[in-house]
Parts: structure tokens; sequence; C-alpha cells
């Protein structure tokens, strides 16, 4: 039986939460097939279920890792105080069973299972949850590089030695079953941000006996210590048995102590193939049983030779990014009006992206509070875009837009497509466009990071369902990918967004993200909000009870593989 959260105020956010009625009719008959605990359906032989990858985890321990291809294989290993329940967006009781705040929203009490143990065999207990929280605040030297400690440094800030405020004060374990998590300032990140991978609970004993914060830099790169490239320790259904790089195989086995029902699966193997097609001749020859982010043009065809091609709800974001940085034209708000106008949206989102997908009228999906639904919207006016531009004196205005090469996103899954689209909008309205294509990890991100880039193809997939997640991550420092700190209203944005996710009154939070919303669309437009797009996962015929998550998040305890 899952338990509903405590606190008064917190479940009336987790019913308005549910993603849209469709996903849950589009899981129903996966669910309805699996036991009450989607994660751990059944003990019993099970087989082997090998997953293609698309990359190579650098290493193991989910605190260091900030790729998706590292958290698929952590979400079976790890378990947080919280989870997502399956096939939404909405927290659940993962390792705690219940939780509530203080009225100021600055201390959570966590009441946590007993009897669970780490795959070491050690106790999980409220000494553990302070230990693991306390490692993460005191990291020091490479510890607390940003490409290491990237999802504490946007949820909670700074560490211990104080150079920057953090949002974490301190744990208090008050007794084995009770931590209770002090923070300096409410926030609406709390719980939800706790069931992310990187801050997962990690046995404390594995991560002192093999040496877990003894990363170093080593020129652009690190070097992890023995923890995070063989030993990661969790409570979660899968145990980390053995990575070979040879061959490009990570290799879990079944937990024999899991504290739910064990999973059916005896072996959960990732073997990584970079190359889509390969992934789908793999997929065809029953090498693999599956692998995620098929082309949207294989769908049918996949379908067509008997696969089970899962759709998961749009959770994501596509947008036109624009620098401010280096062309001054950007800064003005009636070029930036007139880029947007430039964009025919419906044509882009009907002509580039899989069925499903939606234009954007803001920067996060319906489901995500504080959606407004009252935004100055920009529909195709090739005439207006141009009058815009005549008004700011760019009518001969040429912009260097970037696009990724080597890449596919959840969002974003024809690069090269969408540009040609964009590009060819933007001509139409007269402005010259000078392209530039590099590899998503061969310079692409490198070059929007350092502001290269004029204009540039980007998105987000939900970590988790708030707004701070969406509009907090990427306009709540004024050192962001738009390089808003040079224009007069950055930092106004950037302090409204800290006091909306501050604020501890739902109500008068969700107004707050509204407001912003509005003006991030009429007064600010640091970007151009594209598209919602919903992005495939696909099993062979011999897969049963895996169930497709929005976060793309999915958990593969609930999976069994058939004899064919």
């Amino acid at each position: 039986m899952r338990h509903a959260r405590s606190g008064p105020r917190r479940a009336p956010r987790a019913l308005r939460r549910v993603l849209t009625a469709g996903i849950a009719l589009a899981t129903a008959a996966s669910l309805a097939g699996c036991a009450e605990s989607q994660r751990g359906a059944g003990g019993g032989e099970g087989g082997t279920l090998t997953f293609g990858a698309a990359g190579a985890p650098d290493l193991f321990d989910p605190f260091y890792a900030s790729d998706g291809e590292t958290f698929r294989v952590s979400r079976q290993i790890f378990e947080g105080l919280v989870g997502f329940k399956p096939g939404t967006a909405e927290v659940e009781p993962e390792l705690a069973t219940s939780w509530e705040e203080t009225p100021d929203g600055k201390s959570w009490t966590f009441h946590l299972r007993e009897g669970v143990k780490f795959h070491d065999g050690t106790e999980f207990n409220a000494d553990a949850v302070c230990k693991n929280f306390e490692r993460w605040y005191h990291q020091t030297g490479a510890g607390q590089n940003n490409a290491l400690a990237y999802y504490w440094v946007e949820n909670f800030g700074g560490f211990a030695d104080g150079k920057e405020p953090s949002l974490y004060e301190s744990c208090e374990a008050k007794d084995p079953a009770t931590a209770v998590i002090h923070l300096t300032r409410a926030t609406s990140k709390f719980p939800d941000a706790l069931g992310l991978p990187s801050f997962s609970m990690q046995s404390p004993a594995a991560m002192e006996k093999y040496h877990a914060d003894d990363v170093k830099a080593q020129g652009d790169s690190f070097v992890y210590p023995e923890y995070a490239r063989s030993h990661p320790t969790g409570t979660g259904p899968f145990e980390f048995d053995s990575y070979d790089q040879s061959n490009g195989s990570i290799k879990l086995v079944r937990n024999e102590d899991y504290w739910r029902e064990k999973t059916k699966l005896n072996e959960l193997i990732f073997r990584i193939i970079p190359d889509e097609t390969v992934r789908k001749q793999e997929l065809e020859s029953g090498s693999i049983d599956g692998y995620d982010l098929p082309n949207p043009a294989d769908l049918e065809s996949l379908r067509e030779s008997g696969n089970n091609v899962q759709v998961r709800d749009p959770f994501n974001i596509m947008y036109l990014g624009i620098t401010q940085k280096n062309n001054p034209a950007l800064t003005d708000l009636r070029v930036r009006k007139a880029l947007a106008y430039a964009v025919d949206q419906e044509t882009l989102v009907e002509a580039n992206l899989p069925e499903g997908a939606e234009p954007a009228t803001q920067f996060y999906p319906k489901s995500v509070d504080g959606y407004a639904d009252d935004v100055q919207d920009y529909p195709h006016d090739p005439a207006k875009a141009k009058q815009l531009l005549a008004e700011a004196g760019q009518q001969n205005l040429t912009v260097d837009f970037y696009w990724p090469t080597q890449v596919t996103r959840p969002y974003m899954p024809d690069p090269r497509g969408i540009f040609n689209a964009l590009a060819e909008d933007l001509r139409e309205a007269g402005i010259k466009v000078n392209p530039v294509s590099k590899p998503w990890n061969g310079g692409y991100i490198d070059d929007v990071d350092n502001a290269k880039a004029d204009l540039f193809l980007l998105g987000w997939t939900g970590d988790y369902n708030t707004p701070d997640n969406f509009i907090g991550t990427f306009f709540g420092t004024t050192t962001n990918r738009f390089h808003t700190q040079g224009s007069p209203w950055g930092e106004q944005l950037a302090e409204r967004l800290r006091a909306a996710d501050s604020e501890p009154n739902e109500e008068k939070r969700n107004g707050m993200y509204s407001d912003i919303n509005r003006d991030l669309m009429s007064e600010y437009l640091p970007a151009i909000p594209l598209s919602h797009s919903p992005p495939a996962i696909v099993t062979s015929p011999r897969v049963r009870g895996l169930v497709p998550s929005p976060l793309t998040a999915e958990e593969f305890a609930s999976v069994s593989v058939s004899e064919q």
C-alpha cells in the first residue's frame, strides 16, 4: 500500500499536479497488469533485459552526474526519500513513508521506512540520511565544480565553506526512523527535488570504504574514485555487478534482499550503442530488448514489426534561445519580438515533430503550477516582423544561428530539420542567417554557454513538477545561457523568481509565477518557446510491464521478459 504524504498544504498541490487524463488512459493497461507496487511486482525468474543505451556513463555515483544515461542506470540501483508515481510527475513516498513541514516551510520532518538495508547489508536510517546530506554540503575542491555538483548547485546553491548562500542548513537524526532537514528559507522545490537521482540515498559505509569524495580534476576532465567506478551502493531493486568497457556493457543483478517484492528480472544489462540506426537494427535482430528516443520517422515501422512503442506525455520545452551579450541588436525587445513573429510554430510542429507535439505559448507545460492562459502570443506574421525590425533600425539584421549535430533530444528529435524550418522563417522576414553547426558534445554546448551563438536551439525535460525547475533553471540567475546579465531587467527577473520560489503560501506563489510567465512573454522575451514534444520509448514484444515516464525516468523493476 502506498502512503499519502503528510502535511495540510501539500496534498492539494499533488492532486493538481497529476498529468493529463490522457497519460492515465495510455498507461492503464500496463498499470492493471502490475501488482500494487509498480516498481517491484512479483518475485521469481524473469530472465535478462538488455536495453540499448545511447551513451556511456562516466561514473555511477549519481551525486556527481548530470547526464541522462548515468541516471538511467543509477535509478535502478538507488532510491530517494521520495519518488515519482509511475506514469506521472507526481511525488510519492519512497524511502520516507510520509513527511510534514513547519508553517514557515524551513524545516521538514521525514518519517523513514524501517527494515530497509543498503546493498552492502548496512541499515538505512536517519543517520544515513544525514550523512548523505552532510556529504553533499561539505564538498570541497573538485567536488564543488558545477560540472560535478550541477544538481546541488541548481537546487541548493552553495556549500559549507560559505562562499555562496545555500538552501541547506542542517540535518537532524531525531531517532533512527525520523530525519529533520532544516533549510535557510522556504522553497517550492521541497520535497520534489529529493526525487532526483543526484539526491538518492547511498550507503555511508560503502562511500567511506571506497573513498567516494576523492574526486580530482585532471585538465578538462575528472578522475573518479573507486566507489564511483565500481562500488555504487544503494537500496534499489538492482545491484551493480560490472561495467565491461571493452564491449560497452553494464550489468546489474537482482537485489535478493529488496524491501519491496523482488524484481522478476535476474539481470538488467545496458549495452552502449551510440548510433540510433544501429539501436534499431539491434532491436530488430533480437540482440537488445528496447531503446529510448526512436526516430519519429521509424515509429510506424517499429509498430508494424510487432514492437511496443509507448509515447510519453510531453513534459518538456524546446525553445529558440537568444543571446543578448554580443549582438547589440538582440538587446532591443522589438527585435526579439520580430523574431517571435517570424517563427511559424504551427508548421514547425506539424512538419518536424512527432504526432502529439504541441506549440508552446510559454516556457513550461500546462500541467505545471503557475501556467498562465493569457500570455501574449505571436502568430506567424512576417510583415509584422519586418515592421518591428524597421522601427528598431535593424532592417539588415544578421544572426549567427547555431544548431547541434550528433544528437537527438526528447524535445528535439531532428535538429537539422528544425533548424532548416526556422532559418527559412527568419529569411522570409528579411533576416540574414549565418548557420553554424557543431557536435552537441564537440563544441555546441560550450559555444552556447560562452555566448558565441546569437540564436540557438535548446530545451529541457522537467526533472520534477515545479515552475522553478523550468523557468527558475532557465532565468533564475544572471549567469544563464541567455546572458541576460547585461539587460536592465535580468537581475529583476532573477529576483522575482527567487521570491516566488521562497513563497510558502501555495496560492500566492502560483499567482507570482503566472505574473512572471506573462511578463516573460511580453516584457522580457529572453527566448522563444517553440514546442512540447512527446518522446517515445520502444521495447520488443517479449517485454511486459514497462511504465513510460513523462520525466523519461523509467524504472525496470516492474518489467519481465518472456521466452519466444
